[in-house]
């Protein structure tokens, strides 16, 4: 009893010099979330120095050829995109398993070759046909072909189409609460959560496709949920003191995140197509990201607003 009662009363202490620090030091962890923006920015600015652009792009999003082929053997994929990009060392070539029900069912090859150059489409067919050392002649194999232009204007609609959902998201949030800094602190937020889940799936290696673009898109949405309802909570509510407003934001929103975390992973780790990995990947990038930038930098930010306020008199 005697050590039951011990324990209970560290993780107490625990529990209460967790919650003073974040009470007290709300202006220091801030750093937190400013260190992860800053090194998402970094990684962001080196991947365009090195490649010209702030993000890899898979075959949808700039042009090549995928070619799908029936394939039901156990094979090192690793070793068999090795074989066939060795034919085609200027170019980018993935190569990857489709599964059904955990099985493999098929090989799709992808590489951002021209698909309008039949010699090159017919050495890909042919490094494909010799890694795997098969006659394609008697497999019923598909090929599709995306134009680097159509490719090009894809991924420029995309951007076009996450631009204007960010704005008008932003244009929202200013108009329902009319103060600048609170709107500012929830858009930030936003566009950390963005930011991180970029730079994190760069780092990853991760090939976006169109798939991806719209993972980004609904990322808004989750990014935006949690921190209205602590900027609404603490703003527009006026029972009890600001911290108990934002702890009671914390209990909801965290139980919304760590349940869409979980939906999310599951989803992720039993799915067997790659479009919905990737949508899947990106948004737990972005929801584990949101938990500091809503519960660190977007509590700091509106405790600091709140402080500057009640120096003029104004009391929230």
């Amino acid at each position: 009893m005697e050590g039951q009662k011990q324990q209970n009363i560290q993780k107490k202490s625990l529990k209460h010099a967790l919650f003073e620090i974040y009470d007290k030091k709300y202006k220091m962890l801030l750093v937190i979330p400013l260190l992860m923006l800053l090194l998402a920015l970094i990684q962001i600015g080196y991947q365009i120095s090195s490649t010209g652009d702030f993000i890899k792009k898979d075959v949808s999003l700039k042009g090549g050829v995928t070619v799908t082929i029936p394939y039901e053997k156990d094979i090192d994929i690793s070793q068999i995109e090795k074989q066939i990009s060795s034919k085609f060392p200027e170019n980018d070539v993935v190569v990857r398993t489709l599964k059904s029900a955990g099985s493999a069912v098929g090989i799709i090859t992808e590489a951002d070759i021209d698909g309008n150059d039949k010699a090159q489409v017919q050495n890909l067919l042919d490094a494909v046909e010799s890694s795997l050392k098969i006659d394609l002649s008697v497999v019923d194999y598909g090929i599709e072909i995306i134009g680097s232009s159509l490719g090009a204007s894809f991924f420029k609609e995309s951007l076009i189409a996450l631009a204007v959902a960010f704005l008008f998201m932003g244009l929202v949030v200013l108009i329902y609460f009319r103060t600048f800094v609170p709107s500012m602190a929830i858009i930030l937020a936003a566009f950390s959560d963005m930011a991180v889940a970029l730079a994190v799936i760069n780092l990853l290696d991760i090939r976006v496709g169109t798939a991806g673009i719209a993972a980004f898109l609904m990322l808004i949405g989750y990014s935006v949920d949690t921190d209205i309802l602590l900027t609404v909570r603490v703003l527009k509510r006026k029972e009890g003191a600001v911290m108990d407003r934002i702890i009671s934001s914390i209990k909801t929103g965290m139980t919304e995140t760590i349940t869409a975390i979980v939906a999310v992973t599951v989803a992720m780790l039993v799915t067997q197509s790659e479009v919905i990995r990737q949508i899947m990947i990106i948004l737990l990038i972005g929801l584990i990201a949101d938990i500091f930038n809503t519960w660190i930098q977007n509590v700091g930010l509106l405790r600091i607003y709140i402080e500057r306020k009640a120096k003029k008199g104004i009391i929230i």
